[in-house]
C-alpha cells in the first residue's frame, strides 16, 4: 500500500544520497549501518524500552532508504548490493522481533509466527522473480514498510495499552502470511502453462 509512494520518496532522498556519495559513503555501508541501528533497537526492546526501540525503527528505516539513494546518485547500484540489502533486511527484522520477544512484550510463539511470515513473504517474491521469471512480484497487502509502521505504532502505544506490541506483532504476522498467499496466487496466474527446464 505504501509502495505507491516509492517514486516520490526516492526522488526526495536523491539530494541527500548525492551528498553522502560525495563524502565517500557507499550503498553497502549504508545498508550495514541500517542493520547496526536495528541491532540497537532490538537491545532497547530487550531492555523494555519500546519508545527507544521505536526511534531505532525509524532510524533504521530511514538509513535503509538512503542506501538506494546513494546507489542511484553515485551510479554504484550493483546486483550484489541489491542481494546484500535484501539479506540484511531479513536480519534486521529478525533482530527487532527477537528483541521484542526478550523484552517479554510478546510470547515466543507469536514472534516465530510473525518472523516466519515476514521471511516467507520475501522468499516467495524472490523465487517468483528468479525461478518463476517474473519481473516483479511485489504484490500483496503488506510490504516491509507497512509492517515496520505497524510495529512502530505498537511500540508508541505500548505505554498506554499493555497489549499494543502483541497486537502489532500478531497483525504483522497475519498480513505477512496473507501476502504469501497473494504472491503465490499472482505467480500462479502469471506463469500458468509455462514449463521449466529440469
Amino acid at each position: 500500500m505504501l509502495g505507491r509512494f516509492r517514486e516520490k520518496y526516492e526522488a526526495a532522498m536523491q539530494p541527500l544520497g548525492k551528498a553522502l556519495g560525495q563524502i565517500g559513503a557507499s550503498p553497502n555501508l549504508m545498508t550495514t549501518f541500517s542493520l547496526l541501528i536495528s541491532g540497537a533497537a532490538a537491545m532497547a526492546y530487550a531492555l523494555r524500552l519500546p519508545l527507544v526501540g521505536a526511534v531505532g525503527l525509524v532510524g533504521s528505516g530511514f538509513v535503509d532508504m538512503l542506501d538506494g539513494a546513494v546507489a542511484r546518485a553515485t551510479g554504484k547500484a550493483t546486483r550484489f548490493g541489491a542481494v546484500y540489502d535484501h539479506v540484511l533486511d531479513r536480519y534486521a527484522e529478525f533482530a527487532i522481533l527477537v528483541g521484542i520477544g526478550f523484552g517479554g512484550f510478546v510470547d515466543w510463539v507469536w514472534v516465530i509466527f510473525c518472523l516466519f511470515g515476514m521471511v516467507m513473504a520475501s522468499f516467495v517474491r524472490a523465487k517468483a522473480e528468479s525461478v518463476g521469471g517474473l519481473r516483479s512480484c511485489s504484490v500483496g497487502i503488506a510490504e516491509r514498510q507497512e509492517k515496520l509502521v505497524l510495529l512502530l505504532l505498537g511500540s508508541i502505544l505500548q505505554g498506554l495499552f499493555s497489549w499494543a506490541l502483541l497486537g502489532a506483532v500478531i497483525l504483522v504476522g497475519v498480513l505477512s502470511h496473507v501476502t504469501v498467499v497473494q504472491r503465490l496466487s499472482y505467480t500462479f496466474k502469471q506463469t500458468r502453462g509455462l514449463k521449466i527446464d529440469i
